[in-house]
């Protein structure tokens, strides 16, 4: 089920399609489920529940469903799985090394060969690039896939944003006095260039001159 599906659902129907796209391989952006009018509507009743699962899945990890598993849904394991892969990316954005202790503690896995299949399962998905350092019981993260924005990150975002910003225009002032003194100095060689020909010419002149008077 695609997520626009969803606007012709309510009640227990909306609740199941919501928990199956939770599930559903892929997908892991979220909060176009939460701007529906119908999700919106079943936010204020009954389904609570359902929605704040949806919340927890674009703002959260899988360390905060224990801490919330009362008042949500029990996942199933594939949500579980997703929400684990989601945790990663927002590990994977903070931290280029994710040690292996850090991922059990964060992830509730039992065990290293628990975590190092689901880091595969990651790489396989595409949802985190790198490789796995066994040696030092650790992942060298690449790049990772992106999360729901959180109302909290927008902020750092436009920093982070202006920032970029100040520094293409500080490496654009710098290109720009580059190209002018690269300018100043094409004109100088130039002026010289011109000098030297006159002084050759008025050599020349003056040595047939020379030889004509000798003659």
């Amino acid at each position: 089920m695609e997520v626009d599906q969803l606007l012709s659902l309510s009640g227990s129907a909306l609740v199941q399609a919501i928990s199956s796209l939770l599930e559903t391989p892929g997908l892991y952006v979220f909060s176009d489920i939460l701007e529906l009018p119908n999700v919106r509507e079943v936010s204020f009743f009954v389904f609570l529940p359902a929605v704040r699962m949806v919340i927890m899945y674009v703002n959260l990890m899988y360390v905060c469903h224990l801490e919330r598993a009362a008042s949500l849904p029990e996942l199933t394991p594939a949500q579980k799985n997703k929400l684990r892969h989601l945790s990663i990316i927002s590990l994977a954005s903070n931290l280029k090394c994710l040690p292996y202790s850090l991922l059990l503690q964060q992830l509730e896995l039992k065990n290293v060969r628990e975590l190092e299949d689901l880091l595969i399962e990651a790489v396989y998905s595409d949802i985190i690039h790198g490789k796995l350092d066994q040696r030092n019981q650790q992942v060298e993260v690449d790049c990772s896939i992106g999360r729901d924005l959180g109302p909290n990150e927008l902020p750092n975002i436009a920093n982070t944003l202006q920032e970029w910003c100040a520094g293409c225009e500080a490496v654009l002032c710098g290109i720009e006095e580059q190209v002018s003194r690269a300018n100043q100095y094409r004109e100088s060689q130039l002026k010289v260039k011109v000098q030297v020909e006159t002084e050759v010419f008025k050599l020349k002149v003056t040595f047939i001159f020379s030889l004509t008077l000798c003659i």
